[in-house]
């Protein structure tokens, strides 16, 4: 879905969606990203978010933080 290059920082607004037990992104420039987590944002699901992390995988990001956007 993406065309950056792994390691590239990643600083997107979206929707946080949860899918099972795994986090996503629904990306406001389309598209979505899963998302590595060191919490668990139970409190923002379904909410607006901004991410900052890094491109890890081709629709995977490392995320450093997850804020109410």
């Amino acid at each position: 879905m993406t065309s950056a290059a792994i390691g590239t920082r990643v600083v997107e607004v979206g929707t946080l969606t949860r899918d099972g037990g795994a986090f996503y992104l629904r990306r406001d420039l389309g598209g979505r990203y899963q998302l590595e987590l060191q919490r668990t944002p139970v409190d923002l699901v379904e909410k607006r978010v901004r991410i900052i992390g890094t491109l890890v995988g081709s629709d995977l990001v490392s995320a450093d933080g997850v804020a109410p956007e």
